[in-house]
């Protein structure tokens, strides 16, 4: 029989199609290999094609020579640029709007072509999400900012145009009001009970267990309980971590290896599937506030919302996460 499902965080309901329930096994299509070459003369990311890329940002250098392990550069085509105002305006006495300020960076992951994050060192992935702290906590400083999002699209499916492994991160002077419904479901929880709905949230996933996908000493990972997608994945810390930019050192290396062998599991059972991963962080101000825990949402692109979804607002997922969890947790490396 069919199910809907409420997502906690953010009260909206999810269908879990029983006339339409397919096993793990369905998804594991056979894709054309992404056959690449450490080095691609076009590609503006790879080692030496420096000059081909928007200006520098940041740069992580190896240490006794010219080459470089991490680089951030500004996006090229910009959703949002440093320049400009956030005072409001209005046209026609009725429509509201501002200047496009914020900013577009894209993190370089690695000087090398076909090195995809489920193929690195953990040490290689640690010094990634360094970065990604770095820039946060640079750009978190600009009063205008009110959000931040990192994210990373790989593969057609997902919306890259770029094969090179790298992510992106925007800041903006705005909070949307998916996200705000999000950050007001989780703080409505707080003040009614003291406690993180989050927090909450892993207790009971680890309580019911049939959803987990790993358990580390810092981190979890599993496939929530009104997953919209097929193997929907989320790690998040078991400690009291609002924002991503607060992140401990110390906690990066486990994090680094936890966020590796979920890609490598992906990567291999679904043989290299698309997919976008998104880290989830409160607005920008309220670091030091205890209703939300900052986590890393993973979504393959092995399915597509159509009709129903956009109109409804509602998603169909075509498989029960308890199923999916078991596969993915019982997977052989």
């Amino acid at each position: 029989m069919s199910e809907i499902r409420q997502d906690p965080t953010t009260k909206e309901w999810v269908i879990i199609a029983s006339n339409r329930v397919k096993r793990p096994h369905d998804f594991v299509k056979k894709r054309q290999k992404r056959s690449l070459l450490p080095y691609e003369p076009s590609c503006p990311f790879c080692l030496g094609n420096e000059y081909l890329s928007p200006e520098e940002i940041l740069r992580y250098p190896t240490e006794g020579s010219s080459s470089w392990r991490v680089r951030v550069v500004n996006n090229k085509y910009p959703a949002l640029v440093p320049q400009g105002s956030t005072q409001l305006t209005e046209e026609a006495d009725f429509f509201t709007k501002m200047d496009g300020v914020g900013a577009h960076d894209v993190i370089i992951e690695t000087p090398l072509h076909n090195r995809f994050i489920p193929l690195m060192e953990d040490q290689e992935v640690e010094e990634l999400l360094t970065v990604y702290r770095e820039r946060y906590n640079q750009l978190s400083r600009d009063p205008r900012v009110k959000l931040i999002i990192i994210f990373k699209n790989h593969g057609g499916g997902a919306g890259t145009s770029l094969i090179h492994p790298h992510s992106q991160l925007v800041a903006t002077p705005v909070v949307s009001a998916e996200l705000k419904r999000q950050f007001e479901v989780a703080m409505a929880h707080y003040n009614d009970t003291g406690r993180c709905l989050y927090q909450d949230i892993i207790d009971h996933e680890l309580k019911v267990g049939e959803r987990i996908v790993m358990d580390t000493e810092g981190f979890v990972v599993f496939h929530p309980f009104a997953s919209r997608m097929p193997f929907e994945t989320w790690i998040m810390p078991k400690k009291r971590q609002t924002s991503f930019g607060k992140i401990p050192t110390k906690d990066l290396a486990n994090l680094a290896q936890v966020l590796r062998i979920t890609l490598l599991k992906l990567y291999l059972s679904l043989h290299d599937p698309d997919f976008n991963y998104t880290i989830h962080t409160v607005p920008v101000g309220d670091e030091s506030k205890d209703y939300y825990l900052w986590h890393i949402q993973i979504v393959p692109r092995l399915t597509s919302i159509a009709g129903f979804e956009i109109g409804s607002g509602m998603y169909i997922n075509a498989t029960f996460p308890e199923e999916t969890a078991d596969f993915i947790r019982n997977f052989k490396l």
